[in-house]
């Protein structure tokens, strides 16, 4: 053997002032069965340095030394505040290395060694280490080695989290078992202690792991040998928390129980699941403590009908929603949106279980009774804590009378909860929008039927609306939902955005002309210039005007944050959703639209993790399966994709026909041309008769490599300002559309370069 082929040959003493190419060492400053540590001096850049060395024995398996450097180059493209950064991937005389940042710092290990943490820092660190778990996973990176010694505090009190590619090239030392399991004991999964094949969902466990012993300072499967150990990670269930400490919340037990489950069908699907239980917990506790713990916060749940007409349910809900919106304009004063109030309506609920999904301290019910033109109203305010009632009423009134008792109630409840009322928003509290209670009941009546998001129940809101209008033309409120229904027919049907939107847009200028501080007006007004003008930064002043008005307003939220997103504002858009979801966490369509503009940014996992939450809310909502098969598609999870968008089609019966082109899309993307061509076949079928977004459309022919039939159906889509075109920049799309000189000519078109 040449002495040059020698890759045995890595017993080098690397000692002060070696040059590794254009690194000095300094110091050996770690070592380990996998690999030693230095820090180096970066003679190029003059930056301190940590070089890691692969293992002696290790450099010896060509297929370990490939491993090695594909994995440790993978990690190199992380770029996360919760990871460290890898510079250089490289090697020295036959072994190879990888360059990365020096940190100022100590392991999780010696940081929390000894202290007692409080709760608090426990979930901060518990976050950042989640959120640079889920950075890795997003670029399918699965670490395999997750343990308090893999953790890095720097200076700051920042998590970093090394040894990405390392871990998964296993080594042997007291703790790390060799061969097929890879990991280290104690902190590996079920599925690794058997050898058998890991996902993400492995490094989950090990994170639970992680949390456990951060909050006892014990592991909660170390025994006295690495056969009992590993025996306890299979079968055994640990103790619970607060047997080790005494003010562990129930939620963070629940989170970490969650995290070890054996299962991996049953334990956390993704780390953006772990994230999201933290931080609402996180919420929680804060507002719990001194300084918010007696911020008043209220559910206004549906009135029940005690009338004997079923069609009565829409002056029900109309009386409730009235309520909350009135009462979203006072200031100090949580209310929790119109969506997850009303998620309880028909059910026989504990109202301390409603405080407790809804986190406020108090909850009005009350129900409707209508006889003629009689009403009998009766309302009570209930104390969550303990079930007593804060103050009740009993109304008997004609109904012409219902402005009055709605302004009584709404007055009750702001005296009865201890807030301060101020002039102005005594004034809000009971502005009147009509003063005709005929106009009134119409108006209900299109919200009711507005709520329930499909192409029949929007064109019958329309119709009320416009009935209102016409007793009332001064009713600002009816012509705003006159616009919301416009806006939101060509997302729920066929009808072209030729058609809807500039009807939508006249309805919401009339709004305005009437009432120029109506957040509905200006919402609707931004949803237009978003959708069918491309107007983004006049839809972005619209949105940011409308939550101005009315802070509360989870829908502003809710597009506002779609908006950034189209325009790739990442960050920005996440926050802005997360507002919406505080405000109306049990809604269908906040939980929804989470998913997809998740999917817009590309964590498909994350939009998942929404998407599927939402289909627990309501299992027969069809919108919520057309997203999800769309992030499956993108994972290219192609079967799971086709069965999600065939769910789609048999719950609407095919009357969404845009579904079939992504459906043709996993078919071609799956490698089955004979079933694509067939979905194109009946798409353009169905063209002759119904209206299909060209952009969708588009992605068909992409996918079956027909770029420049694609592209002329994006130019038709632009032509025609069809409204799925503004996800243009965000959407994902094949890389070679994206690298085509007409995709960006059309990005700068639409003002999105």
């Amino acid at each position: 053997m040449e002495l040059d082929d020698d890759k045995t040959r890595t017993h080098i003493t690397l000692t002060k002032d070696t040059m590794v190419g254009h690194y000095r060492i300094v110091e050996k400053i770690g070592a380990g069965g996998m690999g030693e540590v230095y820090l180096a001096q970066d003679t190029k850049l003059e930056r301190s340095v940590a070089l890691k060395f692969l293992s002696t024995f290790l450099c010896a398996d060509d297929d370990c030394r490939k491993r090695f450097t594909r994995e440790a180059q993978a990690a190199a493209k992380l770029s996360h505040p919760n990871i460290i950064t890898i510079h250089e991937v490289s090697e020295y005389q036959g072994r190879p290395f990888f360059a990365m940042e020096h940190v100022e710092g100590r392991s999780l290990k010696e940081h929390a060694s000894g202290k007692d943490i409080t709760i608090d820092q426990i979930l901060e660190l518990a976050i950042q280490i989640c959120e640079g778990v889920r950075a890795a996973h997003d670029k399918g990176i699965i670490h395999r080695d997750i343990k308090p010694s893999n953790v890095l505090i720097d200076s700051h009190g920042r998590a970093r989290i090394v040894d990405f590619g390392l871990a998964a090239v296993a080594g042997a030392n007291q703790l790390t078992k060799t061969g097929s399991t890879m990991g280290t004991v104690g902190y590996m999964s079920p599925e690794q202690v058997t050898g058998a094949d890991v996902d993400q969902r492995s490094d989950l466990f090990s994170l639970g792991v992680l949390l456990y012993e951060l909050v006892t300072q014990r592991n909660p499967f170390r025994r006295d040998t690495e056969a009992a150990t590993l025996r306890a990670v299979s079968d055994e269930t640990p103790e619970p928390l607060a047997r080790f400490k005494s003010d562990v919340p129930d939620g963070l037990q629940t989170i970490i129980e969650k995290s070890l489950e054996k299962n991996v069908e049953t334990r956390y699907q993704t780390a953006a699941g772990i994230i999201s239980d933290l931080k609402r917990l996180k919420r929680e506790i804060a507002q719990a403590t001194p300084t918010t713990a007696g911020l008043p916060s209220i559910a206004v749940l549906p009135f029940a009908n005690l009338s004997a007409d079923p069609e009565q349910e829409y002056f029900c809900d109309g009386m409730a929603e009235e309520i909350i919106n009135a009462l979203t304009h006072v200031e100090g004063l949580r209310v929790v949106a119109r969506t997850s109030c009303f998620a309880f309506k028909g059910k026989t609920v504990d109202i301390r279980e409603v405080g407790r999904q809804l986190n406020v301290s108090a909850v009005l019910e009350g129900s409707v009774r209508k006889a003629g033109n009689r009403l009998r109203i009766t309302a009570q305010l209930v104390n969550v804590a303990d079930g007593y009632h804060l103050w009740s009423e009993r109304y008997d009134r004609d109904s012409e009378d219902i402005f009055a008792i709605q302004d009584e109630i709404s007055l009750a409840i702001v005296n009865n909860l201890k807030v301060k009322l101020l002039k102005e928003d005594e004034a809000a509290l009971t502005k009147r929008h009509t003063a005709d209670p005929e106009a009134h009941k119409l108006y209900l009546k299109g919200r009711y039927f507005w709520s329930r998001r499909t192409r029949e129940s929007f064109e019958k809101a329309i119709e009320y609306f416009k009935i209102a209008t016409e007793i009332d033309p001064n009713y600002a409120q009816a012509y705003a939902g006159m616009a919301a229904s416009y806006n939101d027919l060509p997302n729920y049907s066929s009808i072209p955005p030729a058609e809807a939107y500039p009807l939508a847009k006249e309805a919401a200028m009339k709004a305005l002309e009437l009432d120029p501080d109506l957040a509905e007006g200006h919402t609707a007004l931004g949803l237009i210039l978003r959708d069918y003008e491309w107007d983004w930064e006049g839809a972005e002043k619209a949105f940011k005007r409308a939550i101005e008005l009315n802070p509360a307003y989870e829908t502003a939220h809710q597009w506002y944050a779609h908006l950034l997103g189209y325009l790739g504002r990442a960050d920005e858009a996440v926050a802005e959703m997360s507002k919406s979801y505080e405000l109306d966490p049990l809604s269908l369509a906040v939980n929804r639209n989470f998913g997809f503009l998740y999917y817009l940014l590309h964590r498909f996992d994350d939009a998942l993790t929404m998407l599927h939450r939402a289909a627990e809310l309501d299992p027969t909502f069809s919108y919520t399966y057309f997203i999800m098969g769309m992030a499956y598609l993108r994972k290219e999870q192609f079967d799971k994709a086709i069965e999600t968008l065939q769910k789609e089609r048999a719950l609407t019966g095919g009357a969404n026909p845009v579904v079939v082109v992504p459906l043709g899309t996993a078919y071609a993307r799956m490698g089955d041309r004979k079933k694509a061509d067939e979905v194109l076949a009946g798409v353009e079928e169905i063209m002759k008769h119904e209206y299909i977004s060209p952009f969708y459309l588009g992605q068909l022919y992409f996918a079956l490599g027909k770029l420049d039939e694609g592209f002329e159906l994006f130019e038709k889509a632009y032509n025609e300002r069809d409204i799925y075109l503004r996800f243009l920049k965000a959407h994902p799309i094949e890389d070679e559309v994206r690298a085509d000189p007409r995709y960006k000519a059309l990005l700068k078109k639409m003002n999105l370069a």
